[in-house]
């Protein structure tokens, strides 16, 4: 009787030490491949923005005035809303 309880017990860690081992193995896997997911993401970022670059530069090649002034409208747009937001969320602060 005494020995069934112990290899009763035996088995249990056993089997609980397996499926440690088989947990912890795929939270391994689970991180690596997290990894390289954001080593693919990171390096697609910095093409597509490496892209962008070369294309701004080519685009204010060819037309230095228009995209100046785009440029120029577009920052002022963003000043304008950003401005609107802080504005609107001190008036906002206000009513609480």
């Amino acid at each position: 009787m005494e020995q069934s309880v112990f290899e009763h017990v035996g088995q249990q860690i056993d089997d609980t030490t397996h499926k440690a081992t088989r947990a912890a193995s795929a939270v391994a896997d689970a991180l690596e491949d997290s990894v390289i997911a954001a080593r693919r993401v990171a390096r697609d970022g910095a093409d597509a923005t490496s892209e962008l670059i070369y294309n701004a530069k080519r685009r204010f090649e060819r037309h230095p005035f228009e995209t100046a002034a785009i440029t120029f409208a577009a920052g002022i747009a963003a000043g304008g809303v950003i401005g609107w937001m802080m504005k609107r969320g001190k008036s906002l602060q206000r009513c609480e």
